[in-house]
């Protein structure tokens, strides 16, 4: 995701909505490295969203799901996925559920489609005004 926001960034709005942990020690699928409980408050939550940004230095913007996890269910984000959302303010791709659903270089594929298509839009615009 790095690598994708370093390339596009310029013309691509990146947001990281944080839902609820994947690994907390109290969840079902609990990892040893990670030392947190689920958080049942917003405050715990930020805390511990604020801690995964930092440690994966995670260079967008990072915004937190309310802790009754209504963005997480609404988008079938949990415990990971991949959005695109199109200057037409409709999903231009929605990838499959994480880990195995997250694959970075099918949201890049529709990142530079979507270009393509407001490009071409734009171009269409401007010949039609004459320019």
């Amino acid at each position: 995701m790095k690598e994708l926001y370093q390339d596009y960034s310029q013309d691509v709005e990146f947001v990281l909505v944080y839902v609820r942990e994947a690994h907390a020690i109290d969840s079902r699928s609990p990892m040893a490295r990670l030392l947190v409980e689920d958080p049942v408050t917003t405050d715990e939550r930020q805390i511990i969203a604020n801690n995964c940004v930092s440690k994966l230095n995670l260079p967008m913007r990072a915004v937190l799901d309310r802790i009754d996890d209504k963005t997480g269910v609404a988008y079938s984000a949990w415990p990971d996925r991949l959005f695109l959302v199109g200057q037409d303010g409709k999903i231009a791709y929605a990838g499959g559920r994480g880990p195995f659903g997250f694959k970075p270089d099918e949201l890049e594929d529709a990142i530079i489609e979507e270009m393509n298509r407001v490009w071409e839009a734009s171009k269409k615009s401007k010949k039609a005004k004459g320019r």
